[in-house]
């Protein structure tokens, strides 16, 4: 009999941009592998089946438990070997429902960033870390992405076994182009003058990923700085109203969802981030990867792939004065924005989806053999 898993996330998306190629090495590797999401039912590559999961991104939503008692059925009905969860969302719902049985499959949690870290209310972060300590007992092996999710993990005892890795590798191979004119092309195509200085900063459109914070400091900056930010999400329309207030909004693009930015950062002069707390971001590392000098946040997941004044520079999380003052210097010193960028292009490497791959796959597989079929609680 073939080997069954679940291989779960808060959305589709997440598995489609994230996670092909580790489908497809369980489906090669054997195992009939189910995919379970929040949203509509649609397809997976590399699965047999394809469950939707009613998941609403407020924890205390009774979908979110009706979530669990639908997964709790599933694990009877199905008798999965293994389940591999990822996102916060869905890691917790899904682990929720192993709690109390008495068979229960292994179970992989991937830390893709805690949504706590010292700076939050300690009421939230009471709960959030409540969470992650109610459901450690059925998490067999706990991945982290980052040095404070992990110090955190081995803190509280966040899993019986607790590993790190550096994400879950990036494909680099899809930001390939020619980079000359491509960057000619598009910035024609977009009408920018010639002394535009384009800053980049593709992102979900979310409270957490402070878009807000980026358009303020736009307001300290020359009229040639141009902001670009790709994406969608709660926020789009929310920012588009503010960039019109603070009247910047003929220094700002909105293209919403882009699928292939190889282009975008081709287009630009730097990458920029102002999130509020990270895993280990991807849009960070394709900048890097493109030889793009870097302005972020000072937060978990930025400081962990950003030296400043070695291969970025940073920011306290929320100044946009200080953002704004990082991003001048940049424009004004072309040496040093070269010599970052140069650096960083060379230390990120080591995260690229060749490096990283076998280093998951050999953590998946050190819970994944047959002899770890079920974990007695």
């Amino acid at each position: 009999m073939k080997k069954k898993i679940l291989y779960a996330a808060s959305t589709r998306s997440h598995l489609l941009h994230f996670h092909l190629p580790y489908l497809r090495a369980l489906h090669e590797d054997g195992w009939t592998v189910h995919a379970a999401f929040g949203g509509p039912p649609d397809n997976v590559p590399w699965t047999e089946r394809t469950i939707s999961l009613p998941l609403e991104k407020r924890m205390t939503s009774p979908a979110n438990f009706r979530a669990t008692a639908l997964v709790r059925r599933l694990i009877r009905q199905e008798e999965y070997d293994a389940i591999i969860v990822h996102t916060s969302l869905a890691a917790f719902f899904i682990r929720l429902a192993l709690l109390g049985l008495k068979k229960r499959p292994v179970v992989v949690n991937m830390v893709h960033g805690y949504l706590f870290d010292r700076r939050t209310n300690p009421l939230k972060r009471m709960l959030l870390l409540g969470a992650e300590r109610l459901t450690a007992p059925v998490t067999d092996l706990l991945l982290t992405m980052n040095a404070w999710d992990h110090e955190t993990a081995v803190r509280y005892q966040l899993g019986r076994r607790i590993l790190h890795i550096p994400g879950v590798g990036v494909d680099f191979s899809r930001l390939d182009c020619h980079r000359k004119s491509v960057r000619t092309q598009m910035r024609r195509q977009l009408n920018l003058s010639d002394d535009a200085f384009v800053l980049l900063y593709p992102a979900e459109f979310s409270p957490r990923k402070s878009q807000h914070v980026l358009l303020r400091a736009l307001t300290l900056l020359p009229a040639n700085f141009v902001l670009v930010l790709p994406g969608s999400g709660t926020q789009l329309e929310k920012c588009k109203a503010l960039a019109a207030s603070l009247g910047v909004a003929q220094q700002t693009i909105f293209p919403g969802y882009v699928t292939d930015m190889a282009p975008w950062y081709a287009a630009a002069d730097c990458a920029v981030s102002a999130s509020r707390s990270e895993g280990l971001p991807f849009n960070v590392m394709e900048a890097m990867y493109c030889a793009l000098p870097i302005v972020a946040s000072d937060v978990k997941g930025h400081f962990d792939l950003i030296s400043h004044g070695q291969n970025g520079l940073l920011y306290p999380y929320g100044d946009g004065n200080a953002c704004a003052q990082q991003l001048l210097r940049l424009a004004r010193q072309p040496e040093l924005a070269h010599a970052l960028a140069q650096q960083a292009q060379t230390d990120v490497a080591s995260y690229g989806l060749e490096p990283v791959f076998p280093q998951v796959m050999d953590a998946y597989r050190t819970v994944l053999h047959p002899a770890n079929r079920f974990a007695e609680v």
